[in-house]
């Protein structure tokens, strides 16, 4: 693997906050295949079981907030990375409407401390994670550009949109690309994406998680909000966005120094009642009631992206559809559940052959 992207990550010394989430565990795993030396800032692992602890990795892992600048700044002065990749994040909706103080927290403060430690530690190249709740919701049919506002009803919304305004404003204000390798020599970008799904995610209030646990335990799933419309994707359709965009800025290619959507074509946009009928069609042990629970807490009906600039400019584009992707997350789960083994290795190499089989560029 590792001549993916260009072969930029091999040896290159990389940080990754969040690594013991979902996400950050599917890229740290990904950054070894490739040969870079992976350093890991995050909280403990959030859940039990957990992806990172099952993988086993034998990295730097550090245990750290990200509001905690004295820490953070001794981890950038010990490994010196060359690029950071900050996905540390409090992630989720509901838990962000009962503790909006430590969403804020984490997502606008402490996205503030892990740049300012780039910035003292003059690291080359930051790819920052957000979300597509960052775009001011309207409901419209059509999906969000990176030019939209943002903005955010929910208060995990709300930060994300907080946390890209900051975001852009360090880029203006410190690694202004007018003055690269004049006065800096540091490019950011910021990566959005929608609804992420696929292997060892256990966070609570999550679809897929919800229905694979349910489904463990021989229990029905609940669900809310069956109407709902969301991209879905596989964790490792945004990961090379990222992971491309990332490269560009190794490259010290300037252009692409700016935001970028992530996310499914059109036929990936399926209601949640939908989601779970597919899902059934690979373990047919799934059982669901609609949740009848009245005064639930607003979250968003319909909400997508419009990703042509990264198709165009990054020549980036989804490899799974949503069968597939809906297949290899539910498989993932049935082979941990009653066999007990990792499908992780064994997904990261059919997504790759599937990218090589459409020629799509990071894995040419």
């Amino acid at each position: 693997m590792q001549h993916l992207f260009g072969g930029i990550y091999k040896n290159k010394t990389v940080l990754v906050t969040g690594h013991t989430g979902f996400k950050g565990s599917w890229l740290v795993y990904w950054l070894q295949k490739m040969g870079a030396n992976v350093v890991g800032y995050s909280l403990e692992a959030p859940t039990q079981p957990n992806h990172f602890e099952l993988l086993g990795l034998e990295m730097v892992s550090v245990i750290g907030d990200i509001r905690d600048f004295e820490k953070l700044d001794e981890t950038f002065a010990r490994y010196k990375p060359e690029i950071v990749f900050h996905l540390a994040a409090q992630a989720l909706v509901r838990y962000s409407y009962e503790n909006p103080i430590e969403t804020y927290e984490t997502n606008v403060i402490g996205t503030l401390k892990v740049f300012e430690a780039c910035r003292k530690h003059q690291v080359k190249a930051i790819v920052n994670i957000t979300s597509d709740k960052a775009y001011e919701n309207k409901e419209w049919v059509w999906g969000y550009r990176e030019n939209d506002p943002m903005g955010g009803y929910d208060p995990y919304s709300s930060s994300k949109g907080c946390a890209d305004l900051l975001v852009t404003s360090y880029r203006n204000s410190y690694f202004n690309l007018h003055e690269y390798q004049k006065t800096h020599h540091t490019l950011v970008a910021t990566c959005r994406a929608g609804n992420v799904i696929g292997g060892g995610d256990w966070a609570q209030d999550r679809l897929m998680t919800d229905i694979m646990v349910s489904v463990s335990q021989n229990k029905k799933v609940s669900i809310r909000n069956p109407k709902a419309t969301r991209p879905w994707q596989h964790v490792l359709e945004p990961l090379s966005g990222y992971l491309h965009v990332g490269q560009k800025l190794l490259e010290e290619k300037v252009e692409f120094a700016e935001a970028w959507n992530f996310g499914p074509s059109d036929e990936g946009s399926i209601c949640v009642e939908e989601v779970v009928l597919h899902v059934k069609k690979h373990w047919d042990k799934i059982d669901y009631e609609i949740s009848q629970m009245p005064n639930q807490l607003h979250e968003a009906n319909l909400l997508k992206l419009d990703c042509s600039k990264a198709h165009i400019k990054l020549h980036w584009k989804d490899v799974w559809e949503s069968e597939q992707t809906f297949e290899k997350t539910v498989l993932w789960y049935k082979a941990f559940y009653e066999n007990g083994v990792l499908w992780t290795q064994h997904d990261l190499e059919a997504y790759i052959a599937n990218a090589k089989i459409k020629k799509i560029e990071w894995a040419k």
